[in-house]
């Protein structure tokens, strides 16, 4: 085989690989999942919305 051959198929082998690992890379970033965003309500609120809160001022408000 002679030597330009050889080196335009290794010039396309290498040149192959970098587009195809481009992809794969791409394609991994694609199937990462999205960070969740919190649909419950966080610190105060949350503790506010507790059943267990909810009878506590119930309680209260019956006793006064």
């Amino acid at each position: 085989m002679d030597e330009e051959g050889r080196r335009g198929r290794l010039r396309s082998f290498l040149i192959g690989g970098v587009v195809g690992a481009s992809a794969a890379i791409a394609a991994a970033r694609r199937l990462r999942p999205a960070p969740r965003r919190r649909v419950s309500p966080t610190g105060l609120g949350a503790f506010e919305r507790a059943p267990c809160f909810r009878e506590i001022v119930e309680l209260e408000e019956r006793s006064q």
